[in-house]
C-alpha cells in the first residue's frame, strides 16, 4: 500500500528463502503421503513417538481405508487372543462391556471409529468375574512398545504399538481425554478394563486401566 516502507534487499531474500523451504516441505509431505506414511517416518521425526526413557517407537502409519468391523484382538506379549463383539453405551454413559456370562470376549464401541481408521477406536473387556479371571486380567502388565493386532472383517490386520499405560481413578475419568484421539489424523486404539482396588460396597473397582496405542502397520 502507498506510504508503507518497501522491503529491503535482505528482507526479500528472507522471504524467498522461506518460500523455497515451504515448497520443499510440501513436496516432502506429498511424497510421504503417496509412499504410504505420515510425514517423517524415521526415529526422531514428527510422526515417531519418544517414551519417557528416551526410547523411540515406530512412526505412525496412515489410517486404513474402509470401516470393516473388528473380529479378533491379539496381544502376544501378555497372551491375549479374543473375539470382538459390537457394543453400545451403558446406563452411566460408558462403553458397555461384554456380558459377564462371556468374560473372554472383548467389546468394540460400534458408534466410534473402527480399529485402523482415523480416530481412537475403543475396545473394552472385563478384568475378572466373581469366579474367574477375564480377558483383560493381564492388561495392566502390557509394556510400552508392545504390539497389538486387530483382525478386521475384510481380512486386513491393523497393527498397533502401545505408547502409554495408565490407571485412571474414577473421579479423574475424563471421557473426552480417554476416548478421544491423542493426535489428530492418527489411527489410535484404546483398551480399557477395571483397575485399582475392588470396593465391595459398590461392587465395582476404583479405577480403570487405559492402554493407548497407535497404528504402525497393517497386513
Amino acid at each position: 500500500m502507498e506510504g508503507e516502507p518497501r522491503p529491503s534487499g535482505s528482507g526479500r531474500l528472507v522471504s524467498a528463502t522461506a518460500w523455497a523451504l515451504l515448497l520443499l516441505f510440501l513436496w516432502l509431505w506429498g511424497r510421504d503421503l503417496t509412499e504410504g506414511g505420515l510425514p517423517g517416518g524415521v526415529p526422531g521425526s514428527a510422526s515417531s513417538v519418544q517414551l519417557a526413557d528416551g526410547t523411540w517407537l515406530p512412526p505412525a502409519a496412515r489410517p486404513l481405508t474402509g470401516e470393516p468391523a473388528p473380529l479378533v484382538l491379539e496381544i502376544d506379549s501378555i497372551g491375549v487372543r479374543a473375539d470382538i463383539i459390537e457394543r453400545g453405551v451403558d446406563a452411566t454413559g460408558g462403553v458397555e462391556p461384554p456380558p459377564f456370562g462371556t468374560p473372554h470376549l472383548v467389546g468394540w464401541y460400534r458408534d466410534g471409529p473402527t480399529p485402523g481408521g482415523t480416530g481412537a477406536a475403543v475396545l473394552v473387556g472385563h478384568v475378572d468375574t466373581e469366579t474367574e479371571r477375564a480377558v483383560f486380567f493381564p492388561l495392566s502388565t502390557v509394556a510400552e512398545g508392545s504390539t497389538v493386532t486387530v483382525t478386521r472383517e475384510d481380512g486386513s490386520a491393523a497393527e498397533f504399538t502401545v505408547e502409554n499405560v495408565e490407571t485412571v481413578h474414577r473421579r479423574d475419568f475424563d471421557p473426552g481425554r480417554v476416548y478421544g484421539p491423542d493426535t489428530e489424523g492418527r489411527a489410535e486404539l484404546r483398551l480399557i478394563t477395571c483397575g485399582g482396588v475392588y470396593e465391595p460396597e459398590r461392587r465395582a473397582y476404583s479405577a480403570n486401566v487405559v492402554v493407548s496405542a497407535y497404528l504402525t502397520g497393517s497386513a
